[in-house]
């Protein structure tokens, strides 16, 4: 009796396997350039961890899941997402107790009980991407930054990078109950999953791909209308390094991710010729994550890449290889200076960290230190008016001076970087 794969889950075979090989190599290459390290979390996780997360109104938990009771009588899912996985992990290991800062990183399958559609399958593969510990909008610019670089590297085409801000609880309410009236007045317009969740979850409405809500969402209010003064700037912030890094972006008012857990910056990657489910990459930040998993108070943000959708295109040439750089600044100014030769000598295969949070310079060395680096490049305030930086050798314990204006082209040479 012949014995087919079930529908929705596929082979991968050669040469097919090549690509996906590739489209790996490149996302380890890109995210171990900008300092992210590797996590292998399992595919069976307990189920509670999804719907404390994702949220028990999402189309993910209430339908999508593949959740059952194992043989000892706990109810568990095959995970449909990584990000509550690496959170769990991040948590059950204390990672945060030696230092809450972590980039961290996995490639792998996920599960989810939908209809099966050009690029979208019951079994899928992401790549994943966390920040945790840093709250600054720089590192929200970087990290769809990288996903852009990513994408142009493995040769994606007709993409196009658009954002929005959620707002954080204290926007949110008052955002909600306005948008529950507004829904209330059109009830009879809305589908029967729209209705119900109207109470608990309005937001979901923006998900749905019917055509009559799709209709009525077209006038709803926008979020970025109700936005606290912190979330205002940091949007703003999110923007203005954006720009600095050279990554265009539309903002979308009425694209809302379709996980709970997300606050502030929220993001998706468009690509042409996908259909409906267009979207190649997504993220954005949940800053209250961690601590609803049980863990401490600690900012994250982070991205997914959906693998599938990436292989109608082909990688063009490698990234090169990385080496260690550790940029303290010192001064509003000089950081701003710093990230953007960060993501620079990033992109050009010098790996290059900055601390973002604007420590002072004993303990930017300390983190340097830590980090092993090999050599730290200082730019400070009286650095920018003399025109020159301060590169100090940490294994010679030597230093000397680089003009600013050629300090791209002087780091590149002695650590072995290309053009960005």
């Amino acid at each position: 009796m012949e014995v087919n794969a079930v529908r929705g889950f596929n082979d991968i075979l050669a040469p097919e396997i090549e690509r996906w090989r590739i489209l790996e190599e490149y996302a380890r290459q890109v995210l171990e350039e900008f300092g992210f390290s590797e996590i292998r979390v399992p595919i069976l996780e307990k189920a509670k961890l999804f719907s404390r997360s994702i949220g028990e109104e999402t189309d993910i938990v209430e339908k999508e899941t593949y959740t059952f009771e194992d043989r000892g009588g706990d109810l568990v899912t095959m995970r449909p997402e990584a990000t509550a996985s690496i959170v769990r992990a991040y948590i059950e290991h204390k990672m945060y107790a030696a230092e809450p800062m972590a980039k961290l990183y996995s490639i792998g399958p996920m599960f989810r009980h939908e209809r099966p559609q050009k690029g979208r399958f019951r079994q899928f593969h992401q790549i994943n991407a966390e920040v945790f510990g840093i709250s600054h909008p720089m590192i929200d610019a970087e990290v769809m930054a990288i996903v852009i670089h990513y994408l142009s590297l493995v040769g994606a085409a007709d993409y196009n990078l658009q954002i929005n801000s959620l707002g954080c609880r204290r926007c949110r309410l008052p955002y909600k109950k306005d948008l529950q009236v507004f829904l209330t007045d059109r009830l009879p317009q809305l589908c029967g999953d729209c209705r119900r969740r109207m109470e608990r979850n309005p937001l979901r409405a923006f998900d749905c791909k019917k055509p009559g809500c799709q209709e009525v969402m077209t006038e709803a209010p926008h979020v970025a209308d109700y936005l606290c003064s912190e979330c205002t700037e940091h949007f703003k912030g999110v923007q203005y390094y954006l720009e600095v890094l050279d990554v265009p972006f539309t903002i979308n008012p009425r694209m809302v991710r379709g996980l709970d857990y997300y606050t502030k910056t929220s993001f998706e990657v468009i690509a042409g010729g996908l259909g409906a489910q267009n979207a190649v990459a997504g993220g954005g930040r949940y800053d209250r994550l961690v601590e609803e998993l049980g863990g401490p108070d600690i900012p994250g943000i982070g991205f997914a890449i959906g693998m599938e959708r990436l292989l109608l295109t082909l990688p063009k040439r490698r990234p090169s290889v990385d080496l260690a750089l550790f940029i303290a600044a010192l001064g509003e100014e000089p950081q701003k200076e710093a990230f953007s030769l960060s993501y620079k000598l990033n992109r050009s295969g010098v790996r290059t960290m900055i601390d973002y949070e604007g420590r002072s310079l004993k303990a930017q060395m300390r983190r340097a230190d830590k980090f092993g680096a090999r050599f730290v490049l200082i730019i400070g305030e009286d650095e920018q008016r003399s025109g020159k930086s301060i590169l100090r050798d940490m294994k010679k314990k030597k230093q000397e001076e680089v003009p600013l204006h050629t300090i791209f082209e002087e780091i590149t040479r002695r650590l072995g970087g290309g053009s960005p």
